[in-house]
């Protein structure tokens, strides 16, 4: 199969199947492959690492790197391994004067939203039967008028390919018949019920946790008690707190997503997507490009024929 074109590439019989029910694969913090190491710390982080990272930046700032880093692949990268499901965290820069915006992982990146945004509707005028979802998060330090702000030009930037919340069915088939290519999900909901393009915040099945064993548990335990409705990740990243990074000075996420991989694979290939209460539908990791991700996750749609 050719990955940058994935879903056109599906077999008929799936063209009808709501895109709820089939598996679509995820990139985790989507943008954090370009983080600007010398950018301020978001103002959420805590006075105390704050502080630490005023007086102890030579210290901070390479743990911050390693961690905070979830993909080596630029965006159009990750669309051409077949990456759908975009995970971006957004924000204004505290003391900015000006309006521009930027992806954010405690840190923000090099990289704007508005001309990575761009990047991706040019991507999709080269590749019109592949729909993506845009899970725009977090907002930090976004005020009501830069919320209409942005909005307003996610609509200038997608135009008429952004799908409506109402849009029923939602099949490759009915998308490729409508021209739509965008489905934007959107936290803040007080937007999202303003602007009928804008969908309602995606549920992220996030299991917080460092060790693979431990992953697959929450997740098992979430399936046994049924998929939400409609949208939904399953997060196969791992996450570690400040006293686990601290005293493993030589590791990184990426080294412990390697060393954990072999298990996590072995639970992916076990998964089924479709309208099951245990079924999965998109699944979302950290670096998609040095593991066999998209291959796997695409392949299950396999398992509804």
């Amino acid at each position: 199969m050719k990955y940058e074109e994935w879903m056109s590439c599906l077999p008929e019989k799936l063209w009808d199947v709501p895109l709820t029910n089939l598996s679509i694969p995820g990139s985790h913090d989507a943008m954090s492959y370009c983080l600007d190491i010398t950018s301020p710390l978001l103002r959420s982080e805590s006075d105390t690492f704050r502080l630490l990272d005023g007086v102890f930046c030579c210290i901070t700032r390479p743990a911050i790197y390693r961690w905070a880093t979830t993909q080596v692949q630029d965006i159009v990268e990750q669309l051409t391994a077949g990456i759908r499901y975009f995970d971006l965290r957004i924000a204004h820069k505290q003391y900015d004067s000006s309006k521009e915006l930027y992806f954010t992982h405690v840190i923000y990146t090099q990289a704007t939203v508005i001309r990575t945004l761009q990047t991706v509707a040019s991507w999709l005028e080269s590749h019109p039967k592949e729909i993506v979802i845009l899970a725009c998060r977090h907002f930090e330090g976004l005020d009501h008028k830069l919320h209409e702000e942005f909005i307003y030009s996610l609509k200038k930037i997608f135009g008429v390919k952004l799908c409506p919340r109402n849009e029923f069915p939602l099949t490759l088939r009915s998308l490729w018949t409508s021209g739509y290519q965008v489905v934007l999900s959107y936290e803040d909901h007080q937007s999202a019920a303003r602007h009928v393009e804008l969908w309602n915040a995606i549920p992220y099945l996030w299991a917080n946790k460092p060790d693979a064993e431990e992953l697959i548990q929450y997740l098992e335990w979430h399936k046994q008690h049924g998929r939400p409705e409609g949208f939904f990740v399953a997060g196969l990243n791992l996450t570690t707190d400040r006293c686990f990074i601290a005293s493993h000075p030589r590791t990184s996420l990426q080294t412990l997503t390697l060393e954990n991989w072999n298990r996590v694979r072995k639970w992916l290939e076990d998964q089924k997507p479709g309208p099951e209460r245990t079924s999965l539908n998109i699944i979302a990791g950290d670096f998609i490009g040095p593991v066999p991700f998209c291959s796997l996750v695409i392949a299950l749609n396999k398992k509804l024929l």
